[in-house]
């Protein structure tokens, strides 16, 4: 699991609800470190803030989804913004699911382990 935020305080809140659920976590701050890391991780699903410096989630998204090496990882595009164009941007790049800030743990949490047991049975 490789939780990408800008945001520390996010970032380590995702990370907290995730292992307290069982997850192996990881993190990186931006989209370079998550292409940099993703490789090293192997994480079954990254979740993705779409707002953050350097690479955004929107490229760091589309550019694991074309990489063979990784185009398996499931993708969760983290938004304060989940209007219609968002949605279908992100489906025309292949992302798995779309969590709106601000989100309930739980159902990040439902999200991601439906999305591991997917990546799983593949």
């Amino acid at each position: 699991m490789l939780v990408v935020d800008d945001d520390e305080v996010i970032r380590q809140l995702i990370a907290l609800n995730l292992r307290l659920e069982g997850f192996d976590v990881h993190t990186a701050v931006d989209g370079q470190d998550c292409l940099e890391q993703v490789r090293e991780v192997l994480p079954e699903v990254v979740t993705l803030d779409v707002m953050m410096p350097r690479l955004d989630g929107w490229e760091a998204a589309a550019r694991l989804k074309r990489d063979a090496e990784t185009r398996h990882v499931k993708v969760v595009l983290i938004t304060a913004r989940a209007q219609e164009t968002d949605l279908r941007r992100g489906s025309d790049i292949g992302v798995d699911a779309f969590l709106t800030k601000p989100f309930d743990p739980a159902e990040l949490i439902r999200i991601v382990r439906d999305l591991a047991a997917a990546s799983r049975a593949a």
